[in-house]
């Protein structure tokens, strides 16, 4: 086995997920240059997550989408544009095949 593997420098850290309202004080190797005054009166390196148990849906229960990055909001554009230029195909291939028919019948 590999001596020297794991790291030694473990020291106090808040993780903090903003959008739940939820902080934890553990020991860490997270680096980080934010500090946090925590319940005991010490200051603490803060490390800001975007979910955590407070708000994962495995541990909730419920179903919630958090988007810091927009990627939901890009999604549903691009399957609307999507469904916009289907349709738009629909159509044009609908009045391609009346005008055949039109033009057959003559």
């Amino acid at each position: 086995m590999k001596k020297k593997l794991h790291p030694t420098d473990y020291r106090p850290v808040v993780f903090s997920d903003e959008v739940a309202g939820f902080a934890f004080l553990t020991q860490s190797t997270a680096q980080t240059n934010e500090t946090i005054k925590w319940e005991d009166g010490n200051e603490y390196p803060l490390v800001k997550v975007h979910i955590s148990s407070a708000s994962h849906p495995f541990f909730t229960g419920e179903e919630k989408i958090i988007d810091t990055e927009g990627r939901v909001d890009r999604f549903k554009a691009r399957a609307a544009a999507a469904a916009d230029r289907k349709a738009a195909l629909a159509n044009k291939a609908k009045k391609s095949a009346a005008a055949k028919a039109k033009k057959a019948d003559k």
